[in-house]
């Protein structure tokens, strides 16, 4: 038997009981089973000598993703670098970040005017024109292979675009492909729906179905009227999903990002959420995926408290996502900075941190995508803070109207009934740096800067895998030109996707320059991150009381080595109550010896404090 063929069935057979059983579960149907079997087998023949080369060697170290020298980059290919060549030529500044995993925002085909920013797919199987081919795809994932950078894509599972041959051919009235979505004749099983289920988009995509009158009948839309949700009762749209999942993964992606993973199944007298169908689903892929190309990664966006999303992770035995996203946290971080309390996001780190060390967040400041103020309003009651004036403050204080506040930005998807809205903005913008650029206020500027390295310091700290928006290494700004493009215009969230400011890339080795402050401190973190053993993903990871209601302070240990960080997040000189008797440490920043001990922390000021190994 051919080593090539061993290695593949010994793989099928390690999951074979399991895989057929959940299927069976769900679908009872053994020809589909056996087809998805057949195809699989085809798409492990089809992947190249390269990836099964990558395959083989992270089967043998499948812990490769939780090391320290994990940083992530997202975005948007035509804004970063115009196409796929174009990010191609822009390697060697990805690799001058410490960037070494990035992620693509969603390029595969989609209609202009009707793309939900890429989140509407019209093909699963090809790229946007005005970004490239399939073939540029492959030739960009071997190029980044060649510098060790992993590749992050978006997999789009819960719906289809309008536009997809799928919807055309139920849209003419084929049964086959009706039967692939959520189609009715009457508004009668849709009114049961909507009893149950809540809006995504309830100002500007109300509801969750739409009419199709040339048709004569509803159609399942959760998100927009353009994306039909796609029915995974039918095991040919769970099969035919799969065979996509594969063959993009044959084109060199490594980390596979499921998309509004908690929706895929829905239940009528449910909310359709979270339901242990998902779950059933999200596993099959993951075993699919360490038959035919163990190499990869799955990546599940889950919007809820970590505690929450952790059942995505599976168990040890049974795991679904490698990674989540830290959402919670994330908006947490921008409340503390509002409020310069850290009380709140003090008690979200130590639940993260008080999950099993297998599980990996992905950790971030800014995405492509609003925050949504889902905080721990229980606790915040109990401190007297009400759920929808605190709600109002945080817009009202990230717009700059109060609360001394430097930020710029604007509101997403505000809601003139209930008064509740989102936040867009990039993170610089929302730091002061935008105000003090254009009111050329050297001193507000000196603290923006200030504020925002601290927030990355401290989201280095965090347990997980940090990952930068493209541009807030320079300090990109809010980009309002978007209201000028009548299919952007309604979007807020475009004020944060602006492109990329090549000519100021330029200025990041002038230190004068607002863009060399900054890019010339974020990269001392990262190699700072990169060369200590206590940023390992698994590394014991707690917070400490400083009795300073606007300090942080995480301690991160790994074998005998200890890194304590201390973040100020107010305006104003503050003391760190902490009494950390065992030893000396230096602050790898400045490279001073103190005691962790009273610390005099200075406005957005921060330390990374390791412990001195005493010499014997």
């Amino acid at each position: 038997m051919k080593n090539k063929e061993k290695i593949y069935l010994e793989r099928f057979n390690r999951h074979y009981d399991e895989l057929r059983w959940l299927y069976m579960e769900l679908y009872d149907n053994d020809g589909m089973f056996a087809e998805l079997c057949e195809n699989m087998r085809c798409f492990y023949e089809e992947r190249n000598r390269d990836l099964r080369k990558s395959d083989k060697e992270r089967e043998k170290n499948p812990d490769w993703y939780k090391s320290n020298d994990m940083l992530g980059m997202m975005f948007y290919i035509d804004n970063f670098a115009g196409t796929m060549k174009g990010v191609e030529a822009k390697l060697d500044y990805i690799e001058a970040c410490n960037v070494n995993y990035i992620h693509l925002m969603p390029f595969l085909d989609t209609v202009e005017g009707r793309s939900d920013g890429g989140y509407a797919v019209a093909d699963f199987r090809k790229v946007q024109k005005k970004l490239g081919t399939m073939e540029d795809l492959e030739d960009l994932t071997a190029a980044c292979h060649q510098k060790n950078i992993n590749v992050c894509m978006d997999f789009v599972m819960n719906h289809t675009s309008e536009d997809h041959e799928w919807a055309k051919r139920a849209r003419q009235g084929e049964g086959e492909y009706m039967s692939r979505y959520f189609f009715y004749d009457n508004e009668a099983i849709p009114a049961q729906y909507e009893r149950t289920v809540p809006q995504v988009f309830p100002t500007t995509a109300p509801g969750n179905f739409t009419w199709l009158p040339e048709v004569g009948h509803f159609v399942m839309t959760t998100f927009y009227p353009y994306q039909w949700d796609l029915n995974y009762r039918n095991p040919r749209v769970f099969n035919e999903m799969m065979y996509n999942f594969l063959y993009l993964a044959n084109r060199g992606i490594d980390i596979i990002r499921i998309d509004a993973v908690p929706y895929i199944w829905k239940e009528l007298g449910t909310q359709s959420r979270n339901l242990p169908q998902v779950h059933t689903i999200v596993r099959m892929m993951r075993m699919i995926g360490e038959i035919v190309c163990p190499g990869i990664l799955l990546l599940g966006e889950v919007v809820m408290e970590p505690e929450k999303v952790a059942p995505y992770f599976g168990t040890i035995e049974k795991p679904e996502c490698h990674m989540l996203y830290n959402v919670t946290t994330m908006a947490t971080t921008w409340h503390t900075v509002a409020t310069r309390d850290v009380r709140l996001l003090k008690r979200q780190l130590d639940i993260v941190n008080s999950l099993p060390k297998e599980y990996v967040f992905l950790n971030y400041l800014r995405c492509h995508d609003d925050i949504g103020w889902g905080l721990d309003y229980g606790t915040l009651m109990t401190e007297g803070i009400g759920e929808v004036s605190h709600k109002k403050y945080l817009n009202d204080y990230f717009r700059g109207y109060c609360g001394s506040s430097n930020s710029r930005g604007e509101l997403y998807n505000e809601d003139p009934v209930t008064g509740d809205a989102r936040f867009c903005g990039t993170t610089a913008s929302m730091c002061g740096v935008e105000r003090a650029v254009y009111e050329k206020n050297e001193a507000m500027l000196a603290s923006a800067i200030q504020m925002d390295v601290m927030l990355h310091a401290y989201m280095f700290m965090q347990s997980g895998i940090p990952v930068l928006y493209s541009g807030d290494e320079i300090g990109q700004l809010n980009d309002y030109s978007y209201k000028e493009d009548p299919n952007k215009a309604a979007d807020s969230r475009y004020i944060h996707r602006g492109a990329m400011h090549w000519e100021l890339v330029k200025n990041i080795a002038d230190q004068e320059t607002m863009e060399g402050r900054l890019f010339g401190r974020l990269k001392e973190l990262e190699e700072i991150r990169k060369k200590e053993n206590v940023f390992v993903t698994d590394a014991d990871t707690w917070t400490i009381e400083t009795w300073e209601p606007s300090v942080l302070c995480i301690c991160r240990c790994k074998d005998s080595d200890k890194l304590i960080g201390l973040f100020n997040f107010s305006e104003y000189n503050k003391t760190a109550w902490i009494n950390e008797t065992d030893g000396e440490y230096e602050d790898l920043i400045s490279g001073r010896r103190m005691r962790a001990s009273g610390v005099n922390i200075p406005a957005y000021g921060f330390y990374y404090l390791k412990r001195v190994k005493e010499m014997i």
